[in-house]
């Protein structure tokens, strides 16, 4: 079975083909793009900083729709053009920005599957060169509120019956072990675990070794085995909010999940507040062997 909305995918095939295309504008978007962007990206990419393009410049939240206009415009990307989306670390930071724009409503986005470990695996061009392109005129829809949790929303939600929240993260920040992943160790909050009730499925389960996502009956599997089922209200969460947008993604397009909304206040938030509720392993108690 293919997936529910196969159109939101290309492959690096496709792309490749149209990497001369007016009317289409790839975009890379990385963490860092000293280590990505910069060092070579496919030929005709721009480049969405995560930290600086895709987070509101002064509070914890996502664009305006006033910045993502602007962001669009001098990338000379216009209501008509397709947006192709690809990033590093399997497109974690490419679904994030697919989870910013469809709350403004960008609806012509698609990933390339693989995102940029696929490209260069396959040895397919890359340029060090900046392209450069006309100013256009973008203009975003008002926020859609269906596929965003805030923290207030989280709270009331998160042991209620229908609902299933799924971390994301990996099993030693589920359970507590680490806050953060040794490559972000100043992102973590005070304390470790997860939300009470949450169920762990790391984002990475969802696709192969070269970063493709795995086929729909295998997802379907992944999911349902741990009751996340189409008929429940589906929270993801992470660390900070781009691992949850990758699984909204595959819960919401690959899957077809009619109700998936990210909590992109994440981890951070609901582990830094005082007295949040928190659910975590007991430590083991180390056995003594006997003399």
């Amino acid at each position: 079975m293919s997936y529910a909305q196969p159109e939101v995918l290309v492959n690096t095939e496709w792309v490749h083909e149209h990497l001369n295309d007016p009317k289409t504008r790839i975009v890379e978007v990385d963490y860092d793009p000293t280590a990505n962007y910069q060092l070579g990206h496919i030929p005709g990419a721009v480049l969405f900083d995560w930290r600086k393009d895709l987070n509101h410049p002064l509070q914890r939240d996502i664009p305006t729709k006033e910045q993502i206009e602007e962001l669009f415009g001098q990338h000379g990307i216009s209501n008509d053009t397709k947006i192709v989306l690809y990033g590093d670390f399997n497109n974690w930071f490419a679904a994030y920005a697919f989870w910013d724009l469809q709350y403004y409503g960008v609806k012509n986005t698609v990933l390339m599957n693989g995102g940029r470990k696929k490209w260069i695996d396959e040895d397919k061009p890359l340029t060090k060169d900046t392209p450069q392109y006309a100013r256009a005129t973008f203009k975003a829809s008002n926020p859609d509120e269906s596929i965003r949790v805030y923290l207030r929303q989280a709270l009331d939600l998160y042991n209620k019956p229908g609902v299933k929240l799924v971390d994301v993260r990996s099993p030693k920040e589920y359970t507590g072990e680490i806050l953060a992943p040794p490559e972000y160790p100043t992102e973590h909050a005070q304390r470790g675990g997860h939300i009470p009730g949450a169920v762990n499925i790391p984002w990475s389960q969802a696709v192969n070794a070269d970063g493709v996502f795995k086929p729909y009956d295998e997802i379907k599997r992944l999911y349902e085995a741990q009751g996340v089922t189409a008929d429940k209200d589906v929270i993801a969460y992470c660390r900070i909010g781009e691992r949850s947008s990758f699984t909204w993604f595959v819960l919401k397009y690959l899957l077809g999940y009619p109700k998936v909304r990210n909590y992109d206040g994440s981890w951070t938030e609901w582990g830094n507040l005082v007295r949040n509720p928190i659910e975590k392993p007991a430590p083991t108690t180390p056995q003594t062997i006997p003399a």
